[in-house]
């Protein structure tokens, strides 16, 4: 597999993956602005966290702007498969960003919480697997003049 198709194969996948974490934001966001209480699956820890004064930043729900992220994500990701190359430098930044959040999350959850989001988790470990799929893709190759 060449570089090119290799690199085109990644961002492709990040755009599906992107999907996944735009689901979980979604239903989040759904819950979040019905009022409706989580319970994954008789663990009260989702309601802990998902209620908690760090679940929104004012009036909006931190999975909104999750939800907006994924939905970035997948965009910049799309235009990067098709080879727009501003999109990759985008993709990186956004994700970055999340990166960053997701730490900041998953710091909150442990240690200010004491509780786990089961949900949370999976967008954590969504946003980790993006991370990790930009970080193999590799660079493009500068087509020498002449």
């Amino acid at each position: 597999m060449t570089a090119s198709r290799f690199r085109t194969f990644l961002f492709t996948a990040v755009a599906l993956v992107a999907v996944a974490g735009l689901a979980d934001a979604t239903y989040l966001t759904v819950q979040a602005l019905t009022g409706e209480t989580l319970t994954c699956g008789g663990s009260p820890d989702c309601f802990r966290v998902l209620g908690s004064s760090y679940a929104k930043l004012g009036k909006i729900p931190v999975a909104m702007l999750g939800a907006l992220a994924y939905f970035t994500v997948f965009t910049f990701a799309t235009f990067a498969a098709f080879g727009y190359r501003r999109a990759p430098k985008f993709l990186v930044l956004v994700v970055a960003a999340m990166f960053l959040m997701t730490l900041w999350l998953l710091y909150v959850q442990a240690f200010l919480l004491h509780a786990f989001c089961r949900y949370c988790l999976f967008s954590a470990a969504i946003t980790f697997l993006i991370a990790g799929l930009l970080i193999a893709v590799p660079p493009l190759q500068r087509r020498a003049d002449g």
